[in-house]
């Protein structure tokens, strides 16, 4: 066999750009807003009598298109998580792959029947979107040898980054071609569409059912990993994951962290171009900049935290929570005292904020991962929810604070309470994270419809 003793990474790789193709079918309209206001092939007139394009959607339209992704993607959280644990990753994920694509071609024609299809079919990308973060427990929980957890993380957790600069770089090419802004969604879902098909070809839920696995390689996945982390036919301890200490520290982290990212991708352009008085052409270049330069260091500190030897795992864990949360609590608190004439110091502590990030897949998502073993695809999987939340309490704190955007002292409260909450976050994770498994992950239950199929005893 071609790929030898590492299978997994090729699998690892399909299911990469799986998630990524999912995210850019929903972030293709973010870029794709430019583009459809100079649209005048369905001209309306407004109530000035005045023509303009039917899809030059006011604020408060764009916010409600925006929105539905999230409501989307917390419908889909549950369902789509159980469909997870009742059947595996393979078909359901391919499942909400398709169901991406189908509704990404025809974002056009929605936006051309009125607003309300439009919305409804940013629901259901979101409902597909909510595919992403359990699908990603699962590949690490069944595929990644625990040596390898941390390498595994960042490089399915980097979708995110990774699609934002495939497709602004896409779209903005497509929407000034003779294509136009429509085809940047019918290319979009004819990619996820071929992506979706290599990963039924690829993926099983099993390693060891599959003989393109070597037995080599088998023995490295299953390294260390007890007989329950390696069952696929559990029941799902919903009530000992509610009420675990750790678990609940750990999405704590993951939300205070994943708010302030979110905060970054939502109000950045607006911080720099009011507050900092940035031009637009310096706005959008340092901000690509800023999000590009994290992205390898991601690797780094995955490497780093899986390879190390010399350190033990817990301590690992501390110090790259430590950074990836705390760390980006007191950059904020220090991006916030950065006066307006100082730009270079103002892109330099947000460069340093973003490439804090990068060392999550060392902290909190390791600490998960390594705690709740074979569950840790449901751990995951309500990182996402947290993620949805803070796309609500985001602009809540932001229109709590701040009523004149170019007014920063208004925005250093935003900041202030940020760090807060991320150092608070910080000090509970050195109390309750661990890098042992929990017990409930060696107490087996076997599924009802798993039982039924095993003969009674004669």
């Amino acid at each position: 066999m071609f790929w030898g003793d590492n299978y997994r990474l090729l699998v690892v790789l399909v299911g990469f750009f799986c998630l990524v193709s999912i995210c850019s079918n929903h972030n293709v309209i973010n870029f794709t807003f430019i583009c459809m206001q100079d649209d005048f092939s369905d001209a309306v007139v407004d109530a000035n009598g005045t023509m303009r394009s039917k899809f030059d959607y006011t604020p408060d339209e764009k916010s409600k298109i925006l929105w539905a992704l999230a409501v989307g993607t917390i419908t889909g959280t549950m369902p789509v998580n159980y469909l997870y644990v009742r059947f595996g990753a393979r078909y359901p994920f391919f499942i909400a792959g398709i169901i991406s694509a189908i509704s990404t071609v025809l974002v056009p024609e929605a936006a051309v029947l009125g607003f309300g299809p439009l919305v409804f079919l940013r629901f259901v990308q979101g409902v597909a979107y909510s595919a992403d973060f359990a699908a990603i427990g699962l590949i690490v929980s069944r595929w990644a040898p625990l040596k390898e957890t941390a390498i595994f993380i960042a490089t399915l957790t980097s979708f995110t980054g990774i699609s934002s600069i495939i497709t602004n770089g896409l779209s903005g090419a497509i929407c000034e071609s003779s294509l136009g802004w429509r085809w940047s969604y019918y290319l979009h879902a004819l990619g996820g569409v071929a992506l979706f098909m290599a990963w039924v070809f690829v993926y099983s839920d099993d390693p060891a059912d599959d003989a393109r696995v070597s037995k080599r390689e088998l023995s490295k996945i299953q390294k260390n990993k007890s007989s329950a982390h390696l069952e696929n036919n559990c029941e799902v301890p919903y009530m000992k994951l509610l009420t675990s200490p750790v678990i609940l520290c750990v999405w704590i982290c993951a939300f205070v962290e994943l708010s302030g990212t979110i905060l970054i991708t939502m109000y950045a352009p607006i911080y720099f171009r009011r507050a900092l008085h940035f031009g637009i052409a310096e706005t959008g270049f340092w901000l690509g900049a800023i999000i590009a330069v994290h992205i390898p260091l991601r690797f780094v500190a995955a490497v780093i935290s899986d390879k190390l030897r010399c350190v033990s795992e817990m301590t690992k864990i501390h110090i790259f929570n430590s950074i990836a949360v705390g760390g980006v609590g007191i950059f904020f608190a220090i991006f916030g005292f950065i006066p307006s004439e100082n730009k270079t110091a103002a892109v330099i502590c947000l460069m340093l904020l973003e490439c804090a990030t990068s060392f999550n897949s060392g902290g909190f998502y390791k600490c998960g991962t390594l705690h709740a073993r074979q569950f840790s695809h449901v751990v995951i999987s309500a990182v996402q929810f947290t993620k949805c939340v803070a796309l609500f309490t985001g602009p809540a704190i932001v229109s709590l604070f701040v009523t004149d955007e170019s007014d920063r002292t208004q925005w250093q409260r935003v900041f202030f309470a940020y760090c807060a909450a991320m150092v608070l976050a910080t000090i509970l994770a050195y109390f309750f994270f661990t890098d042992k498994p929990a017990i409930w992950t060696e107490e087996v239950t076997v599924k009802k419809s798993e039982k039924s199929k095993v003969a009674p005893a004669v």
